[in-house]
């Protein structure tokens, strides 16, 4: 098993070293982020830049960019400031299902967030306990807390466009785009923000999509078809036996394979210059 982890953890280090760079970011939602330079701007696009990171890659560039221009040079000030004007400035935006009614709710409850305690990870460590095993609990803690204070305000009701910008792992989702948020905010590298200091890396959880799913399976760090909290969990502790103190740091890397060399799962000749090839040249002939 050692001797497993080692090889692995060789290999994954070699992808770490290749594509672990801010220059490699794009098209990544993170890139966002690094477009300014003031903490509380940056903080606030990171979350935004999170809560969208679903669908096509072209398609959440383009409504990253759209919802930051109706937003102006400051972010923060735009949240800080929300009132009905700005509800209308956003009453067209959609992307896919999320429509602007759910980015301004969103935004309400962020701009009440900021007022009381002046940034999102204040509000966040209100639920985090460094005892914890991982990240899991603070994380069911904030989305929780956010949509209670949501429905005390509307008749008990949230609707179903906030519900999934604010998934919960307390309703068991793997929470792929807040934990890719976390990772940004919470991580310090060339490509990770590293803007939040009050949380220990160690308890981050791997943000699991399909692509990242299919590698973990490659790599043999579970079996399963579906994407759940518990593969999370577990892909994270595999993850944690390589690097103890910082499960989620090849995340970045692995997903620029699916992103840069577009990645299926399926072999082809540009494959065999990746460091992955022989682990899935294995997956492909057990099949």
């Amino acid at each position: 098993m050692r001797k497993r982890v080692a090889h692995i953890k060789d290999i994954i280090e070699k992808l770490y070293s290749r594509y672990n760079h801010r220059r490699l970011i794009k098209p990544d939602p993170l890139q966002f982020i690094y477009q300014y330079s003031n903490r509380a701007d940056m903080e606030i696009v990171g979350f935004l830049g999170a809560c969208l990171a679903y669908g096509r890659v072209q398609q959440i560039q383009k409504s990253l960019s759209c919802l930051l221009g109706y937003m102006g040079d400051s972010p923060f000030q735009f949240v800080h400031n929300f009132d009905t004007d700005k509800r209308k400035k956003l009453g067209n935006f959609k992307h896919r299902f999320t429509l602007g009614s759910d980015i301004s709710d969103l935004l309400g409850l962020l701009q009440n967030v900021l007022w009381e305690f002046g940034s999102i990870e204040k509000f966040f460590i209100q639920g985090y306990d460094p005892s914890d095993k991982n990240i899991i609990h603070a994380l069911s803690k904030f989305c929780d807390s956010l949509l209670d204070m949501y429905a005390s305000r509307h008749k008990g009701h949230a609707s179903r466009g906030l519900k999934y910008l604010l998934a919960s792992p307390s309703g068991g989702s793997a929470c792929k785009r807040l934990n890719l948020f976390l990772r940004w905010m919470v991580r310090d590298d060339d490509v990770d923000t590293g803007l939040w200091k009050s949380i220990d890396k160690a308890k981050l959880i791997v943000p699991i999509d399909v692509h990242m799913g299919r590698l973990c399976r490659i790599l043999g760090f579970y079996d399963q078809k579906t994407i759940s909290l518990k593969a999370a969990e577990k892909i994270t502790d595999c993850f944690a036996e390589i690097e103890p103190e910082d499960p989620v740091k090849y995340d970045f890397a692995l997903s620029r394979i699916g992103i840069l060399k577009n990645c299926t799962g399926k072999i082809k000749d540009i494959c065999e210059d990746c460091e992955l090839f022989d682990y899935c040249l294995r997956k492909e002939m057990s099949y």
